[in-house]
């Protein structure tokens, strides 16, 4: 399984990331990583970095777009996509600083949901080591 964290950057670091996007997939990664020690140091180049999302907001358009569709469902805060037919299981939780998409292939029909939503979309897979701009 693939977990993916997605971040609502500030258009300003998009612009200086946007062909170099494996230098802020690292100063993400070392935020992460960091020791519990430095949170307070974390937080704040974290905030420097990203936008806070519109939980309620991306909640409610999710199930809007996706409730009368067969393989979507949600429960609590969890948005599921069960496809049998393209082979899709993924799970999105939406946070008021990121979204966490866990996916059982290498595709998620969430990822063309959010690039509608929102053009400052960056996805990371710490674990994995796959980082990309939802465009």
């Amino acid at each position: 399984m693939k977990v993916y964290y997605i971040f609502k950057i500030k258009k300003e670091f998009i612009d200086l990331y946007k062909d170099t996007p494996s230098v802020l997939f690292n100063i993400l990664r070392n935020i992460y990583y960091l020791d519990k020690s430095e949170v307070d140091y974390g937080y704040n180049l974290f905030k420097q970095l990203t936008l806070p999302i519109e939980k309620n907001k991306l909640d409610r358009d999710l199930f809007i777009k996706f409730h009368q569709e067969i393989p979507y469902s949600k429960r609590k805060d969890v948005h599921y996509i069960n496809n049998l037919y393209r082979n899709e299981i993924s799970r999105l939780v939406v946070n008021n600083s990121f979204l966490k998409l866990e996916v059982e292939q290498n595709y998620s029909s969430f990822f063309n949901i959010l690039k509608e939503e929102d053009n400052n979309l960056f996805a990371c897979s710490f674990q994995k080591t796959d980082f990309f701009f939802i465009t």
